[in-house]
Order: C-alpha cells, then sequence, then structure tokens
C-alpha cells in the first residue's frame, strides 16, 4: 500500500476563454501527501490555491495528469467510486457554500445523513464541533442570520464533522479575529492528529506561524514554486 493519500503527476487545469483562448489554472502540478499531517498552500489570490484544492477534492477533473488516491487513479473511476471518495474528504471553501434555508446546525448535520451512526451519536459530534468553534448559541439560527466569521466557522464544523480522511480547507481564518482564530487552528491540529491529510490554502502569515507544518507549498500563477 502507497504511504501517500493523495498525488499529483503533471496536474494541470486548463479553461478555454470566450473567445477560445486557452489559460492554465495550474500547470505541472507534482506533489504527494500523506496522512496524519498538516500542510499549507500559500499563494496570492489567483494562483490557483481554490482550483488545486478542487482537484484534490475530485471536483475539478484535471486537463492533464493524474491524480492518485491511496494509490488508485482517480481517472478510472466510476461516477458511483467518486462519490463514495468525496464522503471521505471534507472541505471548507473560501466563500462558504451554505444551505440559507437551514439551520447552522442542520448545515453541520449534513455530511452525517449518509452515514451508519445512530442519532444520537450524530447530535452528539454535531454538539461536540458546535462548542468547539464556540457557536454552540447558534444551533438553531438561519445561517443567513450569522456574520461572515461565523459563516466561516460554520462551513469548517460542518467539513470537519464526520471526521474526514481528508481536509481541505480554504482560507479558514478569513474574518477571524485572535480568539476565534486559535479555535481553528486548534481543530486544524486535532484533525492532523487523529490521522487526517490536511492542507490549508491560505495567505495569512497567522496561520503559517502557527501550525506543525509537513509541507509548505508555493503556489504562483498556476506552478509550484521550484518545478519546471
Amino acid at each position: 500500500m502507497t504511504e501517500f493519500c493523495l498525488e499529483c503527476s503533471a496536474v494541470s487545469v486548463i479553461r478555454k476563454g470566450p473567445g477560445g483562448e486557452e489559460r492554465a489554472l495550474l500547470c505541472q502540478i507534482d506533489l504527494a501527501l500523506r496522512p496524519a499531517s498538516c500542510n499549507l498552500l500559500l499563494g496570492p489570490t489567483g494562483s490557483g490555491k481554490s482550483t488545486l484544492l478542487q482537484v484534490l477534492a475530485g471536483l475539478q477533473r484535471p486537463s492533464e495528469g493524474e491524480l492518485r488516491a491511496f494509490g488508485e487513479p482517480v481517472s478510472r473511476w466510476t461516477a458511483g467510486h467518486r462519490d463514495l471518495w468525496r464522503r471521505r474528504v471534507g472541505m471548507a471553501f473560501q466563500d462558504p457554500e451554505l444551505f440559507e434555508e437551514l439551520t447552522v446546525e442542520e448545515n453541520i448535520a449534513a455530511p452525517l445523513l449518509p452515514r451508519a451512526m445512530s442519532h444520537a451519536a450524530k447530535r452528539q459530534a454535531c454538539q461536540s464541533i458546535l462548542e468547539s468553534l464556540q457557536i454552540s448559541s447558534l444551533a438553531a439560527q438561519a445561517v443567513s442570520d450569522i456574520s461572515g466569521g461565523e459563516r466561516q466557522r460554520v462551513a469548517l464544523a460542518r467539513a470537519a464533522v464526520a471526521e474526514p480522511e481528508i481536509l481541505l480547507l480554504d482560507e479558514p481564518s478569513a474574518h477571524q479575529d485572535a480568539e476565534h482564530l486559535e479555535l481553528v487552528l486548534a481543530l486544524i491540529r486535532g484533525a492532523a492528529q487523529r490521522g487526517a491529510c490536511v492542507v490549508v490554502a491560505t495567505h495569512d502569515p497567522r496561520v503559517l506561524e502557527a501550525l506543525d507544518l509537513a509541507q509548505t507549498l508555493r503556489l504562483s500563477g498556476g506552478r509550484l514554486e521550484g518545478s519546471a
């Protein structure tokens, strides 16, 4: 069995513009990520961080190259395999995509719905993560009524509540003051300690300084620095 949970080999993502011109969002990305690790993805806005996270999550197919998950080429998977893979991945986007008509707790509980867990166990998992991110008081509120920083923590809670093997976080420190940032960082550390592969995309130096990192990857113009 491979020691890596995720591997990219010469992965490129190419988009066509309205005039048919091609633009590379990612170019020849090579990387390997281990379980029980915290990995930082740095780069300015537009460098390709979010696109790379989407590739790792199985939400974006590479135009070229190959993504392997636990040694298996993702390109060979059926739609059913991809659906099962996404249940093993938790992702929080930079702009949280929440279910506006649902409450905070209902949003967080969504990844637990297909799990073979008792109702009590699901409720306990939600309560635990609500408390850890100091959003218990918001549990019954509609997400449309909470602040930007609170929405970010709800998205993080939803990504992490099912204890996924892969946790992908896009700017998780956005809109967080020092107190709430420490709660976010504690959750990230805990996920890596229990065996998850965590990838954090950020340009926040507070995150870089606070985490015990396996790798720091720097993207510029869709390329990893140091790549040809």
